[in-house]
């Protein structure tokens, strides 16, 4: 009968190391979680929602560049020799207007 009150207390006893083991990891979970949140918050990371706002900016302009892009791809692909409609056609100069020296009467001068 000794040796049976020796056995029970020998599981009691690893019985309330292993709650005083769990109750442990719990505060060394807690305060390892603690310290890390204190740390991401004074490096100012980024939180998710954040990430997601910006990968969604990121996608939008991303389709805008891409539409952008097509239709520069088009204005570039239109014959160089149509004019835009709002600019003036360059003035031709008469050609009576070619150099007039003393020499242009056909008489040579000595």
């Amino acid at each position: 009968m000794q040796q049976n009150r020796l056995f029970d207390d020998f599981a009691r006893l690893m019985t309330d190391a292993a709650g005083a083991a769990q109750g442990v990891r719990r505060e060394a979970e807690t305060m390892v979680k603690a310290q890390i949140e204190r740390m991401l918050r004074d490096m100012d990371v980024a939180t998710r929602e954040e990430v997601e706002v910006l990968r969604d900016l990121v996608a939008s302009l991303r389709a805008q560049n891409d539409a952008l892009a097509a239709r520069v791809a088009a204005l570039e692909a239109k014959p160089a020799d149509t004019k835009p409609a709002d600019t003036k056609p360059a003035e031709a100069k008469p050609a009576s207007a070619k150099a007039k020296g003393p020499a242009s009467d056909g008489t040579a001068t000595a």
